[in-house]
């Protein structure tokens, strides 16, 4: 299938950060008490989405205030650029490429900021990600690019591509 196909198969829409979704998955279980980074009183335990990149499209560094698990289904490899809250920066590969350090599934912490692209330009690359405790957008954050270039100096080129 091509990305055009996946897009309209799984109404796909697009994603405020970049990008393609559709959220697949929201447990029915809630939790009441949450730490305090949390705006609100409950969360739903686990929530998971289909995700999808495709030629130039990226995933704009943002965070979110919980874990997130992003897995490999379809396509070509994905870069994921991750600063920790320290400003230290390093770079995951999710995809099946696993002989060239690709993995099916990349853990993002709470509160990294993080942005990801397709390696293969011309290509695309079918996702998923699971966050628990479970996604609401009152916990996503978009970056701001002079707070971020302030946090890791040294990533300015990357900031300044992966930024909004």
């Amino acid at each position: 299938m091509t990305a055009q196909e996946l897009i309209s198969s799984l109404n796909l829409q697009k994603h405020p950060e970049g990008g393609f979704y559709k959220e697949i998955y929201r447990s029915a279980d809630v939790l009441a008490s949450l730490p305090q980074r949390f705006n609100g009183a409950t969360r739903n335990f686990c929530t998971g989405i289909y995700y999808l990149l495709a030629d130039n499209d990226k995933s704009h560094f943002h965070r979110i205030k919980s874990d997130e698990i992003w897995h490999f289904y379809a396509g070509a490899t994905v870069e994921i650029h991750i600063i920790d809250p320290h400003g230290n920066y390093y770079a995951e590969l999710l995809g099946a490429d696993i002989a060239n350090g690709a993995a099916f599934q990349v853990v993002i912490p709470a509160g990294y900021w993080f942005a990801a692209h397709v390696l293969q330009a011309t290509s695309y690359a079918l996702c998923g990600c699971t966050v628990s405790p479970g996604f609401e957008f009152d916990d996503f954050e978009m970056a701001n690019k002079e707070e971020l270039l302030r946090l890791c100096p040294p990533q300015a080129a990357l900031i300044d591509e992966f930024c909004l």
